[in-house]
């Protein structure tokens, strides 16, 4: 199974559209994940539309008509693997301690809020990702998106992919 993580799209804030790099991923993905600050309806709409299956939460850029249509934290088996997605963890430090916490039961947590790329494991075994954000690279050298593979209840294959520069004038850099 092939995964596709993704989080803060920022649209129409920090781009117009996503990034066609972003979009020819979707039909070789089997479940997308999008950790929230999609801000915009459009964006959830393009994506349950092009996705065989979406997994997505609300962040905190995101207005009523998102938050009516999104949990705040998302759960799915995936072949056995427990995989969760929340937006906001809280600061870098301590960030460990505190989702292995809160979220015993899961072997991957997806998150985002910062923009910036994370890839760690807890003491107790959880798998914490932040794919980064596609659109507004923030102080981070790149715009990012996360492929994985499941099987069998095993992550794998977890790779972050880097975005070439957008051409100025169409979003934040």
């Amino acid at each position: 199974m092939r995964l596709l993580l993704m989080s803060d799209t920022h649209v129409p804030r920090r781009a117009r559209e996503l990034p066609p790099q972003l979009l020819a991923e979707l039909p070789r993905a089997d479940v997308v994940v999008h950790a929230g600050d999609w801000v915009d309806v459009a964006t959830l709409d393009l994506l349950e539309s092009r996705s065989a299956r979406l997994i997505g939460v609300h962040g905190n850029n995101d207005g009523p008509a998102l938050r009516a249509r999104l949990p705040e934290v998302a759960r799915a088996d995936l072949d056995g693997l427990r995989l969760g997605v929340v937006h906001e963890t809280g600061a870098a430090q301590g960030r460990e301690r505190r989702c292995a916490l809160r979220f015993p039961d899961l072997d991957v947590l997806v998150f985002g809020h910062s923009h910036i790329p994370w890839d760690t494991t807890t003491d107790t075994g959880l798998r914490l990702l932040n794919p980064g954000s596609p659109t507004d690279r923030r102080r981070q050298p790149h715009c990012t998106y996360m492929t994985a593979t499941v099987a069998q209840g095993a992550l794998s294959d977890v790779r972050l992919h880097r975005l070439a520069p957008r051409i100025p004038g169409r979003g934040a850099d």
